[in-house]
């Protein structure tokens, strides 16, 4: 169960550090806020129920042969917009939109001028994002397309500009320092007004100061979808494109059809961790594997493998996970460095197996076979366990841990106590890659039975005091992420107008010849974007520019997606800047330094993992072969 400071702070830990400093001005709510709070938490839980209920309804008519619910697959996806979009509104009401947590560094008046600079550019882009999306819908309205039950296009979509006013409006509220420094901030607005009128600047040299003032603002602490829209406004706005394919590119992501998956599974995720899922499978895992030599550090790594799966997020594991293994690790006399670097580095190994939301999104935008892609994750995914395990096991043999006897009565009372656990991965395996449901009905499933195994069978929480709760959480931490996900899209949508990935497959063969030398230039690439870049926005804003590059030097299109994943999962605990790094240290209350010393022998032996996958490319494509998915 995640204490109440965790579950605040579980969405700035996404990728890292990420949050924005809570202000005396929010704490003080008035009730109208307050309500408007309620109302938007509990509609988005709303949103994110009924996409989970509509899949399974469209699986029970399909199995009966009953006519089911008109276009509810559609609809489905379309919660997606609806779900970010207020997610995404939440968190900027909560002060949890991610970003860089370097605003809270800067002290004494420097900070009331970059609070306000901060405020004023996100203000003001969202502003941009409001009337684009605004000018979007009513050109969809005056399309007069329908949806099923001859329900306007245009009236779903809605939500993006609201979404988007909605934003502005909280991030206005919440810069400190009173009216005075909140007007300031608007008159940042006056910046996109002047570049479009009286006159026209395109093409005047302003491009490189505009992106230069963006990148600023992001490393001060703008939320980080405020940094990627606003690079793309202003690459699209210098290209004479219109900033409109911001939020059309969010909408056609939206629709995408594995999309919904992710929220799912990421509900399904919250719901069995809420429920106590991880300290049964801590307490199963030690009664088995406590007493081989390194088998409490196994369980460690077992319980968040299977964490990072359905969250997705790394940071996300050592946050939640860490106030439980640490302490255990401990007090099997292993020590503060080796747990503090074995919890490191084990935050993200759970990246490629199924449901991995960072799977999911890498086949909607790579556009190739998701199943197959899983499959071709697993091989990779247990080597890393393997190797991390291997090393425990040598560690924990040369020092004076203690070890867990094993006790047949033991490991029955646990498992008796985690026997609903043990068939998630089975529901999920079995579902989707035995081909029984698709990715979508396969994470409404899950849902389903999170659902029933914790407020109905279990009772661990209630539909009173526990369900928009825990929704409204994923619901937060899904809004988030699709919402930099919704624009970075348009970021990707300029870079293909101006032929960037072309342009790239040119400059790269005129340098590199050899395919082992790309790849070995292109694993040093990933590993600086996996430190820079949260995994989200990496997959949808690089993976459009590499795919083109190494179909160019016949690497394989599924091979290249794990060597893309395994390499920003490995750029999570890159020094200096790897966020998992800052994130232990916030966790485990350890200086930076001994961070980096514990998690280095885990970083070598994740680059052997990494270096294996990458050159010998069997271990990607033998089970796929084996399984008859290659054709």
């Amino acid at each position: 169960m995640l204490t109440d400071p965790e579950r605040r702070t579980v969405v700035e830990c996404q990728r890292g550090l990420w949050h924005l400093p809570e202000h005396r001005w929010f704490s003080r709510e008035l009730p109208v806020v307050k309500k408007a709070a309620l109302f938007e938490n509990t509609l988005a839980s709303i949103a994110i129920l009924t996409m989970a209920l509509l899949p399974i309804v469209e699986m029970v008519t399909r199995q009966f042969s009953l006519p089911g619910i008109p276009g509810s697959i559609m609809w489905t996806r379309l919660l997606v917009l609806w779900v970010a979009f207020l997610g995404a509104v939440i968190a900027a009401h909560r002060g949890e939109l991610l970003s860089l947590a370097t605003k809270d560094l800067i002290k004494g008046r420097g900070k009331r001028l970059v609070d306000i600079f901060t405020g004023g550019l996100s203000f003001s882009v969202c502003a941009v994002l409001f009337w684009s999306s605004w000018k979007y819908v009513m050109l969809e309205r005056e399309g007069g397309s329908l949806f099923a039950l001859d329900i306007p296009v245009w009236i779903v979509q809605l939500i993006m500009p609201v979404g988007f006013g909605l934003i502005a409006v909280r991030i206005l509220a919440r810069v400190p320092g009173g009216w005075k420094a909140r007007l300031a901030s608007t008159m940042f607005l006056l910046v996109p007004l002047l570049l479009t009128w009286p006159f026209d600047l395109r093409g005047s040299g302003l491009l490189i100061p505009l992106l230069f003032g963006v990148m600023l603002a992001t490393a001060l602490g703008v939320p980080i979808f405020i940094g990627l829209a606003a690079s793309a406004a202003v690459l699209l706005w210098d290209s004479y494109e219109p900033v409109m394919a911001i939020p059309m590119e969010a909408y056609n992501l939206s629709v995408k059809g594995h999309l919904p998956a992710i929220p799912l599974f990421t509900l399904a995720g919250f719901i069995l961790a809420e429920g106590g899922t991880p300290k049964r499978l801590v307490a199963l895992f030690r009664a088995l594997f406590g007493w081989i030599p390194g088998g409490v550090a196994v369980v460690a790594i077992l319980v968040c493998a299977f964490f990072t799966s359905f969250t997705g997020g790394s940071g996300v594991t050592i946050l939640a996970m860490g106030g439980l293994l640490f302490p255990m690790l401990i007090h099997e006399k292993y020590s503060d460095r080796f747990t503090s670097g074995l919890l490191t580095s084990a935050g993200s190994l759970g990246l490629l197996l199924p449901p991995s939301l960072a799977v999911i999104l890498y086949s909607v935008v790579a556009e190739i076979e998701i199943r197959r892609l899983f499959v071709s994750g697993f091989v990779p995914a247990m080597i890393e366990l393997l190797l991390v395990a291997v090393y425990v096991f040598l560690f924990s043999r040369r020092s004076a841990v203690t070890r867990v006897p094993f006790q047949p009565r033991r490991v029955f009372r646990a498992m008796h106590g985690a026997i609903w656990e043990l068939a998630v991965p089975a529901l999920v395996l079995g579902s989707f890659l035995g081909g029984l449901a698709t990715l979508v009905e396969t994470a409404a499933i899950t849902v389903l039975y999170a659902f029933l195994l914790e407020f109905v069978i279990r009772k661990n929480l209630t539909l009173r005091s526990d369900l928009l709760r825990v929704v409204g959480n994923a619901a937060t931490l899904v809004g988030g992420v699709l919402l930099i996900l919704g624009v970075a899209m348009g970021l990707t949508n300029f870079l293909i107008i101006a032929e960037i990935p072309d342009q790239t497959v040119e400059w790269v063969q005129t340098f590199v010849q050899s395919p082992l030398f790309f790849l070995l230039l292109l694993n040093l690439f990933l590993l600086a974007v996996g430190c820079l870049m949260d995994i989200y926005s990496a997959i949808t804003v690089v993976v459009p520019l590499i795919v083109p590059v190494a179909l160019a030097f016949g690497i394989d299109p599924f091979h290249l997606g794990i060597i893309f994943l395994i390499n920003l999962e490995l750029g999570y605990l890159t020094p200096p800047v790897g966020m998992n790094l800052f994130l232990a240290a916030y966790r485990f209350k350890r200086p930076l330094a001994e961070v980096y010393r514990a998690a280095l022998p885990f970083f070598g032996i994740r680059c052997m993992a990494v270096l294996l996958v990458t050159y010998l490319p069997p271990i990607t494509t033998y089970l796929p072969k084996v399984l008859g998915l290659d054709e």
